[in-house]
């Protein structure tokens, strides 16, 4: 039998272990590394969210709007825009996409801001 209080503390841990990772590559010059490891910090609240909502293990999704639909939350607009757009990050991060346009450090510790922000509006609702 899964034991979810352990899922949803992994995942939260995870989450926050990743957005410091993410601060972390961003800090060194990293920024599609760090904007990866962003999306995958979203990601794992989102899912810790999921497993507290359905009581299961959460699904093998990286898509972080669909992840916030399946936990049932409703977050503002401007939040689940940012989801939206975080979606490149990780598509960047695993199958680099020629179209994308360069991501500079000032516009990558922006997106860290955000997401920092959007980490804790998420934490605050578990």
């Amino acid at each position: 039998m899964v034991d979810i209080l352990e899922q949803i503390n992994y995942w939260k841990n995870g989450a926050v272990e990743d957005l410091q990772a993410a601060e972390h590559l961003i800090n060194g010059n990293k920024v599609r590394h760090g904007l990866f490891f962003a999306h995958l910090s979203l990601e794992k609240i989102l899912k810790a969210h999921v497993c507290k909502t359905t009581g299961k293990i959460a699904p093998k999704l990286h898509n972080l709007v669909r992840l916030s639909e399946a936990a049932s939350l409703t977050p503002s607009g401007e939040i689940t825009d940012f989801l939206a757009e975080m979606n490149q990050f990780n598509l960047e991060g695993r199958y680099p996409v020629p179209r994308l346009p360069e991501i500079s450090i000032q516009e990558a510790k922006e997106y860290m801001k955000t997401a920092k922000e959007v980490l804790a509006w998420y934490s605050r609702q578990l």
